[in-house]
Parts: C-alpha cells; sequence; structure tokens
C-alpha cells in the first residue's frame, strides 16, 4: 500500500511539473492534464487527482495576496500591497480583496503559507496570549 502511495504522489508531482511553462501555471496544460486523465484512467486516478489538486491549489495560493479588511479598501492600496509582494516573493503576486467583519480595523495579508496581520484583532490576541 506504501508503494501505491508514492506511486500516486510521483504521478500528481508529474502531471504538476508537466502544468508548468517558465515557472508559471499554465491553464492549457492543466487542461491537458485532465484530458489525460480523463481518457486513460490510470489506477487511483481518484487519489492522483485529489494530490494534483492541493498542487495546483497551492502554486495558486502562492500568486495570490488575500487582503482581508473591516474597512473599505481602495484600488491604489491593493495594487500597492501587490507590489510590495511581488518584490518580496520575486514573482507576480496579484491583490484580492476578501472583507472581514471580524478584523474590526486593519488588514490582514495571505500569501500562500504566510500571514501579515495588520488588525485590531490581531493585536488583540496577542496582548490576551502574553497575559
Amino acid at each position: 500500500m506504501a508503494s501505491g502511495k508514492k506511486q500516486i504522489q510521483q504521478l500528481s508531482r508529474q502531471f504538476f511539473r508537466l502544468s508548468l511553462v517558465d515557472g508559471s501555471l499554465s491553464a492549457e496544460r492543466v487542461a491537458g492534464v485532465l484530458a489525460y486523465l480523463e481518457k486513460h484512467r490510470p489506477t487511483g486516478t481518484l487519489a492522483i487527482l485529489k494530490a494534483y489538486h492541493r498542487l495546483v491549489a497551492a502554486e495558486v495560493a502562492r500568486g495570490q495576496a488575500v487582503v482581508e479588511h473591516a474597512g473599505a479598501v481602495h484600488d491604489a492600496m491593493l495594487a500597492s500591497i501587490a507590489a510590495a509582494m511581488t518584490k518580496k516573493y520575486g514573482r507576480k503576486v496579484a491583490a484580492v480583496a476578501k472583507a472581514n467583519p471580524a478584523l474590526l480595523a486593519g488588514l490582514r495579508v495571505r500569501v500562500g503559507d504566510d500571514t501579515y496581520e495588520s488588525s485590531i484583532a490581531g493585536q488583540l490576541a496577542s496582548l490576551a496570549a502574553a497575559v
């Protein structure tokens, strides 16, 4: 069973590598991988698709800065955040606004697994943890 899991992981990583063009995810290549899997249906197709999906989702998240905010966020601020994150990570990062009234005020920016906190709710949580 362990070798089956290993083979599924290897196949999903191989399909993921085939989905990249010059280091960026290609919608055409992803569609090609999915068409191949639909046509040939290798053993463990569902498990391969799940592992492939996780890899693709992680890559998409790496190129997107989700800006959570309690109040209004102007396009100029989103552009500034996108430019700063693009410079920090050395790759194109797009900023997307997402309302989150629980923050009270301020922002929380997430790029992939990284989170940058500048909200009142985050500061209150830090204070509560310190006490």
